[in-house]
């Protein structure tokens, strides 16, 4: 579950992280109470959308006095915001964080993930503060800095020495970012955290380490430890048929293409839609149903799908494993026979009792397309499409 900007500083304040005083607000009234109390020479406004790149996309503005944070929230509030994150339609920006300016005199990197190929998360660091990092692996890899975390050991004070002067810090700032990278650390593994972000991380004149910027993920497979995110959850952000499919239980991914897929099991997704782009077609989401592959599920899926204007044909490739494929058969029969559906459906059934399964939607009333083998549903999906 991603949050806002101003939710992840909330956290990181509870944790002992450094961040710029402020808070979020609604309107521009809320925002000059709040630019007030802050006291602060220069007040930076800053647009909340789950998206990066605000900057360039005129989301993070200074303002000199209360008049200007005024005409700046006003004319924020509102605003379709656009970055090369949100896609051509863009972000509309109902809140603003108010925060402090900072005397900034360097911006840095830093961010800590899982790295699944060796079961550890590892901390990240880079001088290229204010980049995307994704960029920055791609164009000078030797800029990014790693330290791997043995879980049993956690992070240690002399691996955050060793980012803090690899970063070309000195005197206090290295004890300075020593505290923040381990409480970092801290509040990252306590919240159950799956991707922690401080972009920029700035090194004020005075040598205080601070994050400028802040984005958090949670992992959402701890959400029954932490009631609490509930409320974080931002809706208006999500996209509207990924937040219906969460209310069925199903993993399901918008994407930009016209092939609805319905697969049971998320590697067998992954190989499906890159079948169908070897096909020639373009996957329209990513749509997991579940081992059990059911009446229940295949007709929600059905629902999730349909609900896509751009999808032109449907792909159910299911494996009958946990359950045999003549009974997923009669559950996607039944499913279809309750869902008005107008586009081609391709089925491919693999596993226990495929050669019955294949017999029964055959003979059904409802106008499906056999296949038998993956890349076979996918060249006929895409023909029936064409």
């Amino acid at each position: 579950m991603k949050i806002h900007e101003y939710q992840a500083k909330e956290i990181l304040r509870k944790y002992n992280v450094a961040v710029p005083r402020g808070r979020v607000a609604f309107t521009a009234a809320e925002a000059v109470d709040i630019a007030r109390e802050l006291g602060s020479e220069i007040t930076v406004v800053k647009a909340q959308i789950h998206a990066g790149g605000r900057g360039k996309g005129g989301g993070i503005k200074l303002a000199r006095n209360l008049e200007e944070v005024k005409k700046l929230t006003t004319a924020m509030l509102g605003m379709t915001l656009v970055t090369h994150q949100t896609g051509p339609e863009g972000k509309e920006v109902k809140k603003v964080l108010i925060e402090e300016g900072m005397d900034i005199a360097r911006e840095l990197y830093l961010g800590v993930v899982l790295d699944r190929s060796l079961s550890q998360l590892v901390f990240m660091a880079s001088t290229e503060g204010g980049v995307e990092i994704e960029k920055v692996a791609q164009e000078t890899p030797e800029k990014i800095l790693k330290e791997w975390v043995n879980p049993a050991i956690g992070f240690a004070a002399y691996q955050a020495r060793k980012l803090a002067f690899g970063l070309g810090l000195e005197g206090k700032q290295v004890n300075n970012a020593v505290k923040f990278m381990r409480a970092l650390y801290t509040a990252f593994i306590e919240t159950d955290a799956s991707l922690a972000e401080i972009n920029p991380l700035i090194i004020t004149r005075a040598g205080d380490v601070v994050a400028l910027d802040a984005k958090i993920n949670f992992d959402d497979n701890a959400d029954f430890r932490h009631p609490e995110y509930k409320d974080m959850r931002d809706l208006d952000e999500e996209d509207a048929l990924e937040v219906e499919a969460s209310k069925y239980n199903l993993n399901y991914i918008k994407l930009d293409g016209n092939v609805g897929c319905m697969v049971n099991g998320a590697g067998l997704a992954m190989s499906t839609m890159d079948i169908i782009k070897l096909a020639g077609g373009e996957p329209a989401n990513f749509l997991d149903v579940g081992g059990g592959a059911n009446v229940e599920s295949v007709r929600d899926g059905f629902k999730i799908i349909l609900s896509d204007a751009n999808v032109k044909g449907i792909l159910i490739n299911i494996f009958g494993g946990i359950v045999r494929c003549d009974r997923v058969a009669k559950g996607v029969i039944e499913a279809a026979k309750t869902i008005d559906i107008n586009v081609p459906i391709v089925v491919r059934l693999e596993g226990t009792n495929a050669e019955e399964a294949a017999q029964i939607l055959n003979e059904s009333e409802m106008n499906f397309i056999v296949a038998k083998t993956l890349q076979d549903a996918a060249q006929k999906v895409v023909k029936a499409i064409q």
